[in-house]
């Protein structure tokens, strides 16, 4: 099976979740990833920017995919994210994590750095190298400070063995009409932007790493299948009950909307590490009335 068809649907950028003293709660790990499991998503994303990575050393992230891969249990698949700014650095990381029951590698595009197309084509072709498992691009320009445009995409795509596929983030839909107009035809495209989903999956996306799905995953991922279907008529519908909710998630910053979600849900204490902090009591109010209705 290519990677394009078993990673069709909805995968969950997870959370970290910490204690009070800041530790990782390995409990609420546990219970969060059975709650999107038995709530109907298609797989796992450990290590992604929801999981506030820049703030987790190097150990942590290796007790987090392990642990992760053991609740699991192969139930999904599990992609795990490996990004950064620094090339050299991320070779090695991905000779020295445990990727052997990963089914990809999501690699987030250099941040800060700016580097030119030609400079983001060079990094991804020398992970793709080293990569055990194959890559996932991820544009997210509003983060990393730079757009991987969709030529570079594409070249990547059609000339580097190893990259299997792209999460789009740039909110952009000529870009993501122009990737899956021209990708080869076992290139993974899938969104990063939850409240694009269903016109994406219109223009011929194969879903979406959310973040939404961590605290609403039946309803989201209802909703991906039935865009997935053409059904549109019904993936309107759910869409429309999760409009004021996409707001709340990203109205201060991802993830401390998601924890105020989950935090209310009882799933996760509503703990993030510096710089990061809790949404607002305002938005909390707002998220616990949404969640009431």
């Amino acid at each position: 099976m290519s990677l394009r068809q078993s990673l069709r649907g909805t995968g969950v950028a997870l959370v970290t979740p910490f204690t009070s003293s800041g530790k990782i709660d390995y409990s609420a790990l546990e219970s969060l990833i059975n709650f999107i499991i038995k709530n109907g998503i298609e797989y796992v994303v450990t290590l992604g920017t929801t999981g506030e990575t820049p703030t987790l050393s190097k150990e942590e992230k290796i007790d987090i995919v392990n642990f992760t891969y053991e609740m699991v249990d192969g139930r999904v698949p599990v992609v795990v994210g490996i990004g950064g700014n620094n090339t050299n650095e991320l070779v090695n990381d991905l000779e020295q994590f445990p990727l052997d029951k990963a089914a990809a590698v999501l690699s987030a595009s250099p941040y800060y750095n700016k580097p030119s197309q030609e400079g983001i084509f060079q990094h991804y072709k020398a992970l793709a190298a080293a990569s055990p498992k194959p890559i996932i691009l991820y544009n997210v320009p509003g983060r990393t400070g730079r757009n991987m445009e969709a030529s570079t995409a594409l070249r990547l795509a059609h000339e580097v063995n190893n990259i299997a596929g792209i999460k789009e983030a740039a909110n952009n839909m000529v870009q993501c009409m122009q990737l899956l107009k021209d990708r080869p035809e076992n290139f993974l495209v899938v969104s990063g932007d939850d409240d694009l989903v269903m016109p994406q999956l219109a223009c011929g996306m194969d879903g979406v790493i959310s973040v939404a799905a961590n605290c609403l995953p039946r309803k989201f991922s209802d909703m991906v299948r039935a865009g997935l279907a053409f059904d549109f008529k019904k993936a309107k519908e759910l869409n429309d009950t999760m409009l004021e909710a996409y707001h709340l998630l990203f109205a201060e910053n991802n993830p401390a909307g998601v924890k105020a979600f989950l935090a209310e849900l009882g799933l996760i204490e509503n703990h993030l590490r510096l710089p990061l902090v809790p949404l607002s009591q305002g938005l909390r109010q707002k998220v616990h009335d949404y969640l009431m209705k």
